[in-house]
């Protein structure tokens, strides 16, 4: 018989058993409430990056949080061509049918995402040895000028640069959304940008009257 298993599989699966033991079965009775349906009051827009979950981060349970994640965790402006706009799908179910309250867009150090989107490496790439990635992140272009202008397309600094404006250009781009820009408006929904450090562990909070990035309290 062959193995189907692998260390990585089986590492997941161990996980699993410690998530029966510890996190499923003395908590049944939240799961029974989850079964029926989710009310999360909070959207979490984050990175696909493996080191900022943001259930660990913010410490939340199951059903608490209604989270995507992508690839420097980037949304998209408002668009009606033909496509398929996972991102865009996910803010109208959270912003219509969930009615969350809250969407936080959360940045995050070291994101390769933004780095790419800073150098440009990947750009002219073929899909699947690059062009994916270089395509999704031009999406970071308008929000990369004034970094360059600055600071440059390399060294840590720039970089650093990079994932704020980042989050500060995914922001922008939710309220390109008639549904959140309505609903913020009339005090419905509110907007937040952070950035978690991976370095020190320190969340950062935007004040967005001033733009800039200070440690949560």
């Amino acid at each position: 018989m062959a193995d189907n298993t692998s260390p990585q599989l089986d590492r997941l699966i161990e996980g699993y058993r410690r998530f029966r033991q510890s996190g499923w079965t003395p908590n049944r009775e939240r799961w029974a409430t989850l079964r029926e349906g989710q009310e999360p009051e909070v959207m979490v827009i984050a990175c696909s990056d493996s080191r900022v979950d943001p259930s660990q981060i913010f410490d939340m349970a199951p059903g608490e949080a209604f989270v995507v994640r992508n690839v420097a965790a980037m949304v998209p402006p408002f668009e009606t061509n033909p496509g398929h706009h996972g991102v865009s799908a996910a803010l109208e179910f959270a912003v219509q049918v969930l009615k969350v309250k809250e969407i936080v867009v959360m940045g995050h150090g070291m994101c390769g995402g933004c780095k790419a989107a800073l150098t440009q490496d990947l750009v002219g790439a073929e899909p699947g040895e690059g062009g994916f990635i270089a395509d999704w992140m031009s999406l970071f272009d308008e929000a990369r000028v004034p970094v360059v202008a600055e600071h440059g397309t390399h060294g840590r600094e720039a970089e650093r640069a990079m994932e704020l404006a980042g989050v500060k250009a995914s922001l922008a781009n939710l309220r390109t959304f008639p549904c959140i820009r309505r609903k913020e408006r009339d005090g419905d929904l509110r907007l937040t940008g952070a950035f978690f450090a991976i370095s020190d562990g320190l969340l950062h909070v935007l004040d967005e009257s001033t733009g800039e990035f200070s440690p949560a309290q």
